[in-house]
């Protein structure tokens, strides 16, 4: 694994849960690895300890300072809208061919890097352009993280067939096992692998903050057998 970008079929399915436990497992394995989140939403700046970036920031071991949570997230919007909409209420917009040159940029670092996207695959970071088109731009193989909701599996299918239709590597689906949801997480599971051929799905049931998993194990020998 040289780079992976971590994106979801939508909001709050445990996108950054899984990428800060993907880190915390690297690292106990005794491997270096990087991350970055560089477009934040619903950033307050007031409790820059609360947000994604902290998380993440906290997994790689590295102290929550204003440097280091501009070097992870430059792009951070107050308001908790997709990107597009928050940049716009400060008048500002997301430069997307400078999002991805600082992407590159830390790809061409010495460490394996984890680039975790905001929102859903199809969330706009401008006018014209989408997560998609960003990870197109980068060029590299995708984590998926989708829920385990009344809906997830309509959700998850058309987003593999999104990410197929730009010919983009699929390395791993995350099921992430969603709060009070109706649909048992294993039979998601079951119908997800019949209709994602060739995609290694991995069920996470619903765990608390910073706890270990047997997934996380699985998912880290995955990226390392993708390397």
């Amino acid at each position: 694994m040289s780079a992976l970008f971590v994106t979801a079929t939508g909001t709050d399915v445990g996108k950054t849960f899984v990428t800060c436990a993907l880190i915390r497992s690297l690292r106990a394995q005794g491997r270096d690895v990087a991350a970055i989140k560089p477009v934040v939403s619903g950033f307050d700046h007031a409790r820059p300890d609360a947000s994604d970036t902290a998380a993440l920031l906290a997994s790689l071991g590295r102290p929550l300072t204003d440097a280091t949570v501009a070097a992870v997230s430059p792009w951070r919007f107050a308001a908790p809208l997709s990107p597009d909409m928050a940049a716009r209420r400060e008048n500002r917009v997301v430069d997307v061919p400078a999002l991805v040159e600082f992407c590159r940029g830390w790809m061409a670092g010495p460490e394996p890097l984890l680039i975790e996207g905001i929102g859903g695959l199809m969330v706009p970071l401008d006018d014209r352009h989408t997560v998609l088109d960003w990870i197109g731009a980068l060029d590299i193989p995708v984590l998926l993280v989708a829920g385990s909701y009344l809906g997830s599996l309509s959700h998850t299918l058309t987003a593999i067939d999104a990410l197929a239709a730009r010919r983009r590597s699929i390395t791993a689906l995350v099921v992430s096992e969603s709060p009070d949801s109706t649909v048992p997480l294993d039979e998601t599971v079951d119908t997800l692998r019949r209709f994602a051929v060739g995609v290694d799905v991995v069920a996470l049931p619903r765990l608390a903050a910073r706890s270990e998993h047997p997934a996380f194990a699985k998912l880290a020998a995955l990226l390392s057998s993708a390397a």
